[in-house]
Formats: C-alpha cells, structure tokens, sequence
C-alpha cells in the first residue's frame, strides 16, 4: 500500500462512489469528463489490488439494532487470531487492532433489546480485559472529508441521492436477511449476480434494493485507507464531558476535518471519537490546540489505531 499512488482520477472517482457506491460508470464519467472504459478501468485496478472496496452498511437505528463499542486488553501472542475470529463474526460491523498490537476495538450490532455477546471472549486465555459500552447515538452525518474533497459542489449535486426524511424502524424481510450481507460483501454487485445469491428474481432484487436505499436502511460506504490520501495517523478518543456540554462538545468535534466518527456512549467516558491526522505531530497538536480548549472535557484518552482487521464489510 505504501507504494501506491492516488492521482486526481482516482481521488474523484472514490469521492464519486462514496456519494453513491452503485453509481453507474457512465454516470461517473460524465461528471468526471473521461470514457466510461477508464472508470471501469480504475474501479478494476482498485479493487482488485484491495485499495478500496464498496460496501453495502446498514443503519441500525432502522433496523432495529444496537451497536455496543467493546474494548478487549489482549496478550501480543493472541492478538493476531483473535482479530480475524472477530472479523469473520456477522454480528461484528468494525475491528480494529491498536495500541501497537495489545488492544482490540470492535463494534457488535445485536438485536435492540440484548447485550453484547461477550460470554466466550471473557473466557479467552489471551484476554486480560474487556470494557463495553453502548454506543448511544452517532452525532456525525459525513465521512471523514479527507477522501470526500475531490470534486466541485455541483459535480457532487450531480451525484449525491436524494436524502430521507423518515427515521421509523424498518422490519426485514427474509430477501433482505439475505440481500444485506451480500451488498455488505460487494456493494456493487450487479442485480443478477444478486439475484442468482439471494434466490430471488431479478426484478425483485432491485425493487427491494432501492425501496432499502429510499427509505435510509442502506447507505453505502467505500472502505480505503487514509494513508493513501496522505494521512497516516488514525486515533481512538474517549472523552469524558460534563453533561450539559456534551452535545455541544459533540457538535464541534464533528465539525472538525480530522473528526472521521463522533459518537456519545455510556460508561465512564461518554463521548467516543476517531480522528485523522496527516502525521503524529499533527495529532498532538490537534489534541493539545483542540481538544484541549474544548470547553466541558474533563478527561481524555487516547489509543492509536495500528490496522483494520473489519471496517463495513465481512472480513475476506
């Protein structure tokens, strides 16, 4: 990955896609000035070498799901293994390997009403602790805008989909129990392709897809390393805010350009925050300009991300 190189095609078609992750190529080269060969030309390139990877994501507030933010001390020696078991798991949505290798942090999306399932990782030989909070309520509506700055705000009108305004809980359907997991797998599958995995006709597939996508259940999301865009530095913050600054708190970090997730959580820290940061001294000085003369934190801790074992689609 290191000696790869992004050029403005490539930055403008992952900009292209995270606005809309079926777009049809011709679509995207039209808003981009180049032949619909080229686009899928690029796509190809980048997704065959692992660079990016468009994945079908779920809004587990319509889908009747909540999402527990666990944290799990590791042993080195069972950090490897235990990550990629996490990974392969349907219920985990974001695994993450940190703290140069002795910490995990995951995302479980269970049924609203139960906890997390974390009966056998307590009993794992290579654990020493395991935290888990809730994750209560997702303050951001964007992604990190350093992969999102590439194109004009009228080629970005041009391909962003109308948004929703219902927020009501969605029941699934048994096409959807099986349609979802394969667009988490490849969000760009084509509907036949679809089809012939799901068992349903073509026809259905398609109605089904856009009715999820109209009504906010689906949204899609392009998986690709910061470090390509030159951001090497991605950091977990736990923040614990007085309580009549927390939304404000919440507000301003998710204003930020480093801010590529905000979130407020239960526990002893209550506001959960991850950050992009070109280098090391970038973050400290985000962290001590920042977060630092945020009015309300009282306390902060911070875990650098050292790899993605999962981040939106099931592990490979």
């Amino acid at each position: 990955m290191d000696s790869v190189t992004l050029d403005a095609l490539d930055l403008g078609l992952l900009h292209a896609l995270q606005l809309d992750g079926r777009a049809s190529f011709s679509r995207i080269a039209d808003v981009l000035d180049v032949s619909d060969r080229t686009v899928a030309r690029r796509f190809g390139r980048l997704r065959t070498t692992g660079i990016a990877r468009v994945a079908g994501v779920t809004d587990s507030d319509r889908t009747g799901h909540a999402e527990w933010l666990v944290r799990l001390r590791v042993l080195p020696s069972g950090i490897a293994p235990l990550a990629r078991a996490l990974a392969c798991r349907p219920d985990t949505a974001w695994v993450s390997v940190a703290s140069s290798g002795t910490e995990i942090v995951c995302v479980f999306r269970v049924a609203e009403e139960g906890p997390a399932p974390l009966g056998a990782l307590g009993r794992l030989p290579q654990g020493t602790q395991i935290d888990a909070q809730r994750l209560l309520r997702p303050v951001m509506d964007h992604r990190w805008i350093g992969r999102t700055s590439a194109l004009t705000e009228e080629q970005i009108s041009v391909l962003r989909p109308t948004p929703t305004t219902d927020t009501a809980p969605v029941p699934l359907t048994d096409l959807d129990r099986r349609l979802l997991p394969a667009l988490a797998a490849d969000g760009r599958a084509a509907y036949p392709d679809l089809a012939r995995q799901v068992g349903w006709s073509e026809s259905a597939v398609r109605r089904r897809l856009d009715e999820l996508r109209r009504s906010g259940v689906l949204r899609f999301d392009v998986e690709v390393d910061s470090g390509l865009f030159g951001f090497s530095v991605q950091c977990v913050l736990w923040l614990t805010v007085r309580p009549a600054r927390l939304s404000s708190a919440a507000r301003a970090l998710a204003g930020d350009p480093e801010a590529a997730f905000v979130g407020s959580t239960t526990g002893p820290h209550n506001l959960f925050a991850i950050v992009v940061c070109r280098n090391a001294y970038a973050l400290h000085t985000y962290l001590t300009d920042r977060i630092g003369s945020l009015d309300g934190v009282d306390r902060m801790e911070t875990v650098l991300i050292t790899s993605y074992t999962k981040r939106a689609a099931p592990a490979l």
